[in-house]
């Protein structure tokens, strides 16, 4: 068993085996959490390992920012100039166009979770910065999440290598158990890190309506329902019974998802944070891998 195994045991349940062999196949490590919300009944695989976020920190973000708008801290309603050469890279919404933009503070919340907008989040994070975030998810009893830089910061990383290849082979190459990394947004000790257990606690304060102002849980469940990317656990979990609302985060060798699937009256909260031990961007054996352990989870969860 080496340093980045999923270490189960003679007394952890098939089902638990199964989901580590299958990411190990797929060459992946990091923190894997699921729970019945009803029930408690729960199924780990290092869930408390503290991973780089990604763009999955866009989602306490946008609980917060919901917070404010509620409580009038900040006029969704304001609107925001982006422009080119301040704008976050990235490879979709505003951050993918040419010209200037503007838009509200409330669209930008749509944006960063709908999309995954990395300028819509930075422009959000102008407002409400990182580390105010994670003052507002301590005050609330949320531990295990803590956001420090704003989306550019681990673009501006990788950019910094020049070429994209040697960034993800030194990503593959450096990650360690204890979460120290060469590229500080990357280190789990400096970057948007969380774990799996926390981030499902996180979402069972959202759709349990206890965190936040009254209907701030409500508008970020309806938000999170609207995400355009269907991958991962997406093609496993999903059916007309089965709805499935969640924030994916992807960069270099990171490949996560969290949401909570809800069907037959029952609700079952998910969290995979993963990282890939194989240099390469495309692994649609891995992407597959994430879903097939979200839906055996489910499935045992379920009872089925």
């Amino acid at each position: 068993m080496t340093d980045l195994d999923w270490e189960t045991d003679e007394l952890a349940t098939p089902v638990t085996r199964d989901i580590a062999q299958l990411l190990r196949r797929s060459g992946l490590w990091g923190g894997f959490d699921a729970a019945n919300l009803d029930t408690g009944e729960r199924i780990e695989l290092r869930p408390d390992r503290l991973m780089p976020m990604a763009s999955v920190a866009k989602l306490p973000a946008a609980l917060v920012v919901l917070d404010r708008f509620a409580t009038g801290r900040i006029d969704p309603a304001t609107p925001v100039d982006l422009l080119p050469a301040d704008r976050s890279p990235g490879p979709t919404g505003v951050s993918s166009l040419e010209h200037p933009v503007q838009m509200a503070y409330g669209d930008l919340v749509r944006q960063s979770l709908a999309v995954s907008d990395n300028a819509a989040a930075d422009a959000l994070f102008e407002v409400c910065p990182p580390r105010e975030v994670t003052r507002q998810l301590r005050a609330w009893g949320i531990r295990g999440l803590t956001l420090r830089h704003p989306m550019r910061a681990i673009h501006q990383a990788m950019q910094d290598f020049g070429d994209p290849q040697v960034a993800l082979e030194l990503t593959v190459q450096a990650g360690t158990d204890g979460g120290g990394h060469p590229i500080s947004e990357l280190d789990a000790r400096r970057a948007n890190a969380g774990s799996a257990q926390a981030l499902v606690h996180l979402l069972k304060r959202v759709w349990n309506d206890d965190i936040g102002a009254p209907g701030v849980a409500a508008t970020l469940r309806e938000r999170l329902g609207h995400k355009a990317g269907r991958i991962r656990m997406y093609p496993d979990l999903v059916t007309d019974a089965v709805a499935f609302r969640s924030k994916t985060g992807t960069f270099l060798n990171l490949r996560h998802e969290v949401g909570v699937v809800e069907t037959e009256g029952q609700r079952i909260a998910v969290a995979a944070l993963t990282a890939s031990l194989v240099p390469a961007f495309v692994q649609p054996e891995a992407e597959a891998a994430i879903g097939q352990s979200a839906r055996w989870a489910v499935e045992a969860l379920l009872g089925i």
